[in-house]
């Protein structure tokens, strides 16, 4: 059997699929600001607690005292690297 589709159908459809549209739309700018605010908010709670830890007091330091909070690590470099090559600027 063989169906044909209605003019009505197809304008109804047509119909709904821009009311969905438009009520996106118009639902999107309502809870956008919400949704931003909400996004930041967890953002900064995210990024705040980076830096919880290193607030420390500062103890008060006499003049000229150095104090090292963390020793930088060194690299081990590789001598079988390959062949140092001098060069000249040519012109």
């Amino acid at each position: 059997m063989l169906q044909y589709a209605s003019v009505t159908g197809f304008v109804r459809t047509i119909l709904i699929l821009l009311l969905v549209y438009f009520g996106i739309k118009i639902l999107a700018r309502l809870f956008t600001p919400f949704l931003v605010k909400f996004v930041a908010k967890k953002a900064e709670q995210r990024f705040g607690g980076q830096f919880q830890g290193q607030s420390k007091p500062k103890q008060p330091m006499n003049e000229g005292e150095v104090t090292i909070d963390k020793v930088p690590k060194t690299k081990a470099s590789n001598k079988n690297v390959g062949d140092y090559v001098d060069y000249e600027e040519i012109e």
